[in-house]
């Protein structure tokens, strides 16, 4: 197993980019987001990767970090999906936006990626649905700022759903909510009061 390459990007190609590392060149594909904030080429990279072994070929895919790899991990093992298209998922949404739209159950979103058709979406998010914590991802903007992340009761996520009721995007109601600082002692109408006046406001 290679777990990651580390080396010089000496050039981008139409799937990713090639590393040499120790007089090797490995041709890496990766999500289309990432190679905006790879390096010129000349420069070191390191990419944690995942070798796909099958009877016509040999391929290497690679992330910018372990919880990219991982996610990718979590996503090749829904019936139907193969790298090729959890790497077009991946290049479509960041990892954090993907897990909003699984938990949330936003099939549009999903489906935005190339490759990517409603009923393979749909069985995406019920596959990964259960492995996807909400609470983590309505705490990571605090957990990213470095402060002390909320509480998350099942208040949270019934006022995400109350939102969608009304009209709001899945990622809209899920960025609101989790943007709010409050207790474990709120109630939905409290939660919904602070998300009402935070959209007001944007």
């Amino acid at each position: 197993m290679i777990y990651y390459v580390k080396g010089i990007l000496t050039e981008y190609t139409e799937e990713g980019v090639v590393v040499e590392a120790g007089g090797i060149g490995y041709q890496i594909t990766v999500p289309t987001s990432l190679l905006a904030e790879l390096p010129q080429p000349g420069e070191e990279v390191k990419l944690y990767t995942y070798y796909q072994v099958t009877e016509d070929a040999r391929k290497l895919f690679g992330f910018a970090n372990r919880d990219e790899r991982a996610l990718f991990l979590q996503i090749i093992k829904v019936n139907g999906i193969g790298p090729k298209l959890a790497v077009s998922v991946m290049g479509t949404l960041s990892p954090d936006a993907l897990r909003l739209a699984v938990v949330s159950g936003d099939v549009k979103a999903i489906s935005q990626a190339p490759g990517m058709g409603k009923k393979t979406a749909e069985k995406l998010i019920l596959e990964l649905k259960d492995k996807i914590d909400l609470a983590a991802v309505l705490k990571q903007p605090a957990m990213e700022a470095g402060g002390a992340p909320t509480v998350i009761t099942d208040a949270f996520s019934e006022a995400v759903a109350a939102l969608q009721s009304l009209g709001y995007s899945s990622s809209e109601a899920l960025k609101t909510v989790r943007s709010i600082d409050a207790g474990d002692d709120w109630t939905v109408d409290q939660i919904l009061q602070e998300a009402f006046r935070k959209l007001a406001s944007f």
